[in-house]
């Protein structure tokens, strides 16, 4: 951690108009609003006022949180064959269960400031839970089409929402652990998706119905609002005088933050990036099907790819914390990946387990590593928080793509080999782009108009 203080210290000078000034309406929504009395987040530049969250509860929060966040968009997956004969969609219909959920997930990062200015925090995240939970117990009724992509919209929503404030929280919250909390958060990300592969088609197994199996992902979210509800209005209490009377105003100036070319390099980066793990999430179980494996079969190596990923996400970032220069533990992601995939597409039963391993390592490691470098380019937690909010905002519209991409190519080849290669030859490219997040240039890439 001393190598990513005075990397910090290195990389972005504390200039007042830099440092100190927030800079985006994700974060004007992070304040105490006094004149609407509304419990928000108190956002400002220092960090060493006292917070009214324990680590360890503030902790359990994150993650309880967290692991809600993928099971609706993992679990269908193994179950594709069971859905697609109930409901009659092809594989073009079905990558919509990914498709929409992730361009909700994109939008979510650019429409977040609204829903909070109006909600404040802790109503933002407590209604995104609510609308997890809905989305997923609705899917009782998913008898067709319809209703299945509806309910997948209405978890992405929620989604959206979380993942558009939870990182800029975790840099306040924890300023000195942001590496390992980012770890986390990212593991639990994947964790989630490893419970839905895995228990969705055992579920069946044990004599639920596939709609039921779906809808089951509502209840430990409903377990999780409680919790959630409690911590974050501590956060949300005003806070002591001495504090209050040193924040910092905030002020509604994301704009410059979208004129930085470095803002949309992340974008486009994170997007092509994070389109292998939708189209993994999309396509790996019905992939295997199509090699005489079963749901539980090819549920089982989604939630082994989904270990591997909370495994890599969990321990790369605290790795890369020796050096305030991530890009080489992201470019050994990246290369993870390109193998995986083509190990996948070339000699896809040669191997599965240890080809997934590799993938997962991949996938989950760059996941977490690219939330970190994002949250490093801003000292301010204000400021990198709305730099990752823009980053996911971008990126996964981007990645929503890409399932639907690898679902063209497989119908007008007939092959599921050109989809992975060409996952393999996006993971190639985007190191050409890490290559550039040189941390000794942050300040000048970011400076402030």
């Amino acid at each position: 951690m001393d190598a990513l203080r005075s990397g910090y210290k290195h990389a972005v000078p504390r200039h007042t108009n830099e440092y100190n000034k927030p800079a985006s309406p994700l974060i004007a929504a992070l304040s105490l609003h006094k004149r609407s009395g509304r419990a928000g987040i108190f956002m400002t530049a220092s960090s060493s006022y006292p917070q009214r969250v324990s680590p360890l509860l503030w902790l359990t929060v994150v993650v309880l949180i967290t692991i809600n966040l993928r099971p609706f968009l993992s679990a269908p997956g193994p179950l594709g064959p069971v859905i697609q004969n109930a409901t009659g969609m092809d594989l073009r219909a079905f990558s919509w269960l990914t498709l929409l959920p992730m361009v909700l997930m994109g939008l979510g990062g650019w429409l977040a400031p609204t829903a909070l200015q109006r909600l404040g925090a802790r109503q933002a995240i407590v209604s995104a839970l609510v609308l997890i939970a809905l989305g997923c117990a609705l899917r009782i009724a998913g008898a067709s089409s319809m209703v299945l992509i509806a309910t997948a919209g209405l978890c992405g929503a929620g989604v959206a929402l979380v993942q558009s404030i939870l990182p800029g929280l975790i840099k306040r919250q924890s300023p000195h652990n942001v590496p390992f909390m980012m770890g986390l958060y990212s593991a639990a990300l994947m964790g989630g998706g490893a419970f839905g592969a895995q228990l969705s088609p055992l579920a069946i197994q044990w004599g639920m119905s596939w709609q039921a199996s779906l809808a089951m992902w509502a209840v430990p979210v409903v377990i999780a609002l409680p919790l959630a509800f409690y911590a974050l209005g501590r956060i949300g209490l005003p806070l002591p005088a001495t504090a209050a009377k040193h924040s910092q105003p905030v002020s509604n100036d994301t704009a410059w933050l979208m004129r930085r070319r470095r803002t949309w390099l992340l974008v486009l980066s994170f997007g092509l990036m994070n389109g292998g793990y939708a189209s993994t999430v999309a396509w790996l179980a019905p992939f295997y099907q199509t090699h005489g494996w079963t749901a539980t079969q090819s549920g089982s190596l989604v939630a082994i790819l989904s270990v591997a990923q909370a495994a890599s996400a969990l321990t790369m970032p605290a790795l890369a914390a020796r050096s305030a220069d991530r890009r080489l533990w992201i470019i050994v992601a990246l290369l993870l990946q390109a193998v995986g995939f083509t190990l996948m597409a070339l000699w896809p039963t040669a191997a599965p387990t240890l080809s997934i391993v590799i993938l997962g390592i991949g996938l989950g490691g760059c996941f977490s590593l690219y939330m970190l470098v994002a949250l490093d380019h801003l000292p301010s937690p204000t400021q990198a928080g709305a730099l990752n909010a823009l980053m996911q905002g971008g990126g996964f519209i981007l990645a929503a793509l890409a399932p639907w991409i690898v679902a063209q190519l497989q119908q007008l080849s007939g092959s599921w080999t050109v989809g992975w290669l060409y996952h393999a030859g996006i993971a190639a490219l985007v190191c050409l782009m890490v290559a550039q997040f040189n941390p000794k240039h942050y300040a000048r890439e970011m400076r402030q108009p």
